[in-house]
């Protein structure tokens, strides 16, 4: 129960957490354990209609709340990160800025495809320089008679490399500002493009089964047209993709969180010492009331985020708060629960695999605003309310 939720969201909570229980779950291990992305399972998904949940059906999207969006990522991280990262970068930091910033005729010819699952799309922002100092974009777009051409790479890019990769929305600079500051405009690039192209990352400590890669733009030229929003505003439209993306990191810090919870219950349960199963001793149980306390709370401050965004009210603030505290309820609570499995939690099991959970709670403090810059975005508000 929970007063944000109404019957639509139980219901495709339901939907969804049956899809991973039965699908993702007894197959992810070994794609996991080979670091290979899972094309198949990933595609399937699309029985589920997640793909564009918050598009309009007229670009064959479900007209979803954001809610009901970041509801169907939790519930995909309670089973795994990486399939949780696939569609979490897929509909907000890839659908998110063509349904938000795109012309028409971008809407018309990117959307369809990304709600149906046939292609990928990825965000480039990170580069070599630039993560946190979004300023330091290296990548160079120069104005052609027929177009854009640009020059330049990005890094750690989710959903850039696999055969279901189509391309990505990307900032470069374009120019120098009459105030001297340097000018980032926003682009859309299809993978396709000639000069184009990406390498699988591989060798991660954590999501090994999701698709992180290079991507190489050598002399890209692409038409006038697939410039994204209007010019110079490349860096706005990037980070107000990102406040929006922050509220999918935090379902997937809940989702784990919330699997890790309910392995470490089991484990409690069945684990017996000193004659009783471990449940029975109070700091062991006392660690449970912890981890649930701390669970309910990442979960409020994270839906009342996505009620403010549903409602047409300002959440940057409560979105950089909610992948804050849900990033660190990720760490302690997997942390916790491998401390509850002891030395059962440091190998690979596919009937408790707390430890890829542990590893994979480690990229949320990190990814899409470090837990240092979330201090930041917070403290300047509070400061400037």
């Amino acid at each position: 129960m929970n007063a944000f939720l109404n019957g639509t969201h139980n219901a495709l909570r339901e939907k969804v957490r049956n899809f991973a229980e039965n699908k993702i779950k007894p197959a992810i291990g070994d794609f996991e354990a080979r670091e290979e992305f899972p094309v198949d399972l990933i595609q399937s998904i699309n029985e589920l209609n997640l793909f564009g949940m918050q598009t309009p059906e007229k670009y064959g999207g479900q007209n979803s709340d954001y809610l009901s969006f970041i509801i169907a990522v939790e519930e995909l991280a309670r089973i795994d990160s990486s399939v949780a990262a696939t569609l979490a970068a897929h509909n907000s930091l890839g659908v998110g800025p063509v349904l938000e910033f795109g012309t028409e005729k971008q809407k018309e010819k990117y959307l369809p495809q990304l709600c149906s699952g046939e292609k990928l799309w990825a965000f480039g922002l990170t580069e070599e320089n630039a993560g946190s100092d979004a300023q330091g974009v290296e990548t160079m777009a120069k104005k052609k008679k027929n177009g854009w051409l640009i020059n330049g790479h990005k890094k750690y890019i989710t959903n850039a490399a696999s055969e279901l990769a189509g391309g990505m929305s990307l900032v470069a600079k374009t120019g120098i500002r009459s105030d001297g500051k340097k000018e980032f405009t926003a682009f859309l690039v299809s993978r396709d493009t000639p000069g184009y192209s990406a390498r699988y990352m591989k060798n991660k400590l954590l999501w090994r089964a999701a698709d992180n890669g290079m991507v190489y733009l050598n002399d890209c030229l692409i038409p006038e047209e697939n410039q994204l929003g209007e010019r110079g505003q490349g860096i706005k439209i990037m980070l107000k993709t990102i406040d929006s993306g922050r509220l999918s990191i935090a379902a997937m810090g809940l989702g784990l969180a919330q699997g890790a919870f309910e392995m470490a219950v089991d484990f409690t349960k069945k684990r017996k010492q000193f004659g009783k199963p471990i449940s029975n001793f109070q700091v062991i149980s006392f660690k449970l009331a912890d981890m649930a306390m701390k669970i309910e709370n990442a979960r409020n401050t994270l839906y009342n985020a996505c009620w403010l965004k549903d409602n047409g009210h300002s959440f940057g603030k409560q979105s950089a708060m909610a992948k804050l505290y849900a990033s660190q309820v990720a760490s302690d609570v997997a942390s916790e629960a491998l401390q509850i499995f002891g030395g059962a939690g440091f190998f690979r099991n596919d009937e408790y695999p707390i430890e890829r959970f542990f590893r994979d709670q480690r990229l949320l403090s990190i990814g899409e605003g470090t837990s240092e810059v979330l201090r930041m975005v917070i403290s300047r508000s509070v400061l400037n309310d």
